[in-house]
C-alpha cells in the first residue's frame, strides 16, 4: 500500500472517529485495556480521565449581540506514534491512548524487536470497536515518508534525545502546515506523558457560533479551528 493510500485511508476515518465523542472513544479504549497488563491498563485509564477533565468539556461564551459561542477541542488529524526498542510499554500505550481518546487517527510504527507488534495492537483496537483506518500499523521503512507527508498532523515519540532532534528537523523541513512533535525522552519517570495536561498537545481549539437572534433561529454561522495547541 502506498504512503498516499495510507494517508487517504486514515484521513477518511478521522472525521467519524473525531465526531464519535469522548465518552464513546473512552468506552472503546477501556474495553481494549482488558487485554493489557495492569500497568499499561492503568496508564490508558489515566489518559482517558485526564482527557475527560481537560479536553472533553465544551465552554459556553454568550456573545454581546445574543449569539452563543461554544469553545471546544477536537483532534488534529492523523498522528504517527512511535518508540525506541528500549521504550517501556507503559510509555507507548500512554502516547497511543492520548492520541486516540482526543479524536486523532494513528499510524503506529514500532521496532521489529519491540515487546508488542504494531499489527497486533491495531487488530486489538479494531476488535474493541475502532473503525477501520482509525489505527494503522506501518513498517519502519515507511516511517520517514509518513513523517514528511504534509497531511500528517504530528508525531508522538518516546525514546532517545537524538531521535527527537532528528524528527524535529524532519518536521521542520516539511511543506505545508506546521506539525506537532510530542516527545518523551525520560522514559523512566515519564514527566511529559504523565502530565495531567498531556492530552492537550493532541488537540486544537474550535469555536462554534450560533446566532439565536437570526431569522429561523439557531443558525450555526461559523465554526473555526485555531490550528494551534490549546
Amino acid at each position: 500500500m502506498t504512503i498516499q493510500t495510507l494517508v487517504n485511508t486514515s484521513s477518511a476515518a478521522w472525521e467519524g472517529w473525531n465526531n464519535l465523542g469522548y465518552q464513546a472513544r473512552t468506552r472503546i479504549l477501556r474495553h481494549w485495556t482488558d487485554q493489557l497488563a495492569a500497568e499499561c491498563r492503568a496508564m490508558v485509564e489515566y489518559q482517558c480521565r485526564q482527557a475527560e477533565e481537560h479536553v472533553a468539556p465544551t465552554l459556553l461564551m454568550p456573545g454581546p449581540t445574543g449569539e452563543t459561542n461554544e469553545l471546544y477541542c477536537a483532534g488534529r488529524g492523523s498522528f504517527v506514534v512511535t518508540a525506541d526498542n528500549e521504550t517501556p510499554l507503559v510509555a507507548f500505550f500512554g502516547q497511543l491512548a492520548a492520541a486516540l481518546v482526543t479524536g486523532n487517527t494513528v499510524f503506529v510504527c514500532l521496532p521489529a524487536d519491540y515487546p508488542v507488534k504494531a499489527k497486533d495492537v491495531a487488530v486489538q483496537l479494531e476488535q474493541s470497536g475502532c473503525a477501520g483506518g482509525v489505527i494503522t500499523a506501518i513498517d519502519n521503512d515507511q516511517l520517514a515518508d509518513l513523517v514528511s507527508h504534509p497531511a500528517v498532523a504530528g508525531v508522538a515519540y518516546a525514546g532517545k534525545l537524538s531521535t527527537t532532534q532528528a524528527l524535529g528537523r524532519q518536521l521542520a523541513a516539511r511543506d505545508g502546515l506546521l506539525a506537532q512533535l510530542i516527545s518523551e525522552t525520560d522514559t523512566e519517570q515519564l514527566p511529559v506523558i504523565g502530565s495531567p495536561t498531556y492530552s492537550l498537545r493532541f488537540v486544537t481549539e474550535r469555536t462554534r457560533t450560533i446566532n439565536i437572534t437570526a431569522v429561523g433561529g439557531n443558525a450555526t454561522l461559523l465554526e473555526l479551528g485555531s490550528g494551534e495547541e490549546h
